[in-house]
């Protein structure tokens, strides 16, 4: 009952912090993105037949702008893989989103120092780029184009003659005002000014929407918005609640004796036990400075590091979700190169700082 309870707790806490203010207009933006967005847009930026130098640079520093966690990052991740982005991009998307928070990034400095700070940011933007590429290397080989999803077929129909005004601009402005809706509701602003920025962001969202597009396109972006929802939400909700129930019966005291140094046994387990916990945004660093006893020199630096770089880019939720979105073998090896590269990167910052 005890483990129960737990794995409840943790679910409503994640409900209550989240929902409103993350998943719910990271759902609308992707919604936005596979239904209004044009897909030549999407694949300028992440296909597979992009310039890498181009692709690889957006995708490995848009985690710099989105104060968002490793389920906040995945509506947005099948928009944009719904549109054809090639899957080595998307894979950098998906873990630049919450690996290189800026936020957390300045956080981990002030908190637990400004070497472990620096670390961790040319690491989450290298990884991206490291961890995209291989993916690209491996399911990627031999493909001569990209090619459209046949899912995306009714909504390029609809964009193929545009109605209501609709312009790459006013889709771009568009999804831009969806984004603000997110940053701001995310923010650490007093409540009052913070509500209030969201409200005017929520309604020149509205203005431009109903303005703009036509009752098709409207009908598709609410479309897109609920599918995703469906699709993603429920796995959501059953990993969060199972991530209580291991939380419960995970040896803290054990742990933080096993990552005592930089060998590759602690920054291995430190990856595994980043990659299974849920860490809310910014929650990460007094996890590891605390929790973990980092701050007490408890925890060595390199598994610390990697703890701070598979944390918040994985969770048995995102796990379970990322292998519905893109399938069980890319997922299987997203996730396999996330634990690895954290290990590694833990092991080469704990030697260099030894």
């Amino acid at each position: 009952m005890a483990a129960l309870q737990a794995g409840l707790s943790t679910l409503l806490e994640y409900l209550s912090a989240h929902v409103l203010t993350c998943l719910i207009p990271a759902f609308f933006i992707a919604g936005a993105i596979a239904a209004l967005l044009k897909t030549e847009m999407v694949l300028k930026y992440f296909g597979a037949d992009a310039p890498k130098w181009l692709c690889y640079s957006v995708a490995a520093t848009s985690g710099t702008i989105l104060a968002v966690c490793s389920c906040t990052i995945l509506p947005m991740f099948a928009g944009i893989e719904k549109k054809g982005a090639g899957i080595g991009p998307a894979t950098a998307f998906l873990f630049s989103g919450p690996a290189i928070n800026l936020l957390a990034i300045v956080l981990t400095a002030r908190v637990l120092g400004l070497d472990l700070g620096i670390a961790r940011a040319v690491a989450a933007v290298s990884m991206a780029v490291i961890i995209g590429l291989i993916m690209a290397a491996i399911f990627e080989r031999g493909r001569k184009k990209c090619e459209i999803p046949p899912g995306n077929a009714p909504v390029q129909a609809a964009q193929a003659e545009p109605q209501g005004g609709q312009t790459e601009r006013i889709s771009v402005l568009f999804i831009a005002l969806l984004i603000g809706v997110l940053l701001s509701a995310t923010s650490k602003l007093e409540f009052s000014i913070k509500w209030t920025i969201v409200a005017a962001f929520i309604a020149a969202s509205a203005f431009v929407l109903t303005r703009y597009f036509s009752s098709e396109e409207k009908s598709a972006f609410f479309g897109e918005t609920w599918s995703l929802t469906k699709k993603i939400f429920p796995l959501l909700v059953v990993g969060t609640f199972i991530t209580g129930i291991i939380g419960y019966f995970m040896p803290t005291e054990l742990l933080r004796t096993a990552l005592g140094s930089n060998s590759f046994i602690s920054c291995f387990t430190a990856s595994i036990i980043g990659a299974l916990l849920y860490m809310p945004t910014l929650l990460e660093v007094p996890i590891v400075g605390t929790l973990f006893g980092y701050s007490t020199g408890i925890t060595a630096a390199g598994p610390a590091l990697s703890l701070l770089l598979a944390g918040p880019s994985l969770s048995l939720p995102s796990m379970i979700v990322i292998t519905r979105i893109i399938g069980l073998k890319k997922g299987g090896v997203y996730i396999t190169l996330v634990v690895i590269v954290s290990t590694l990167v833990g092991m080469i910052y704990g030697a260099i700082v030894s």
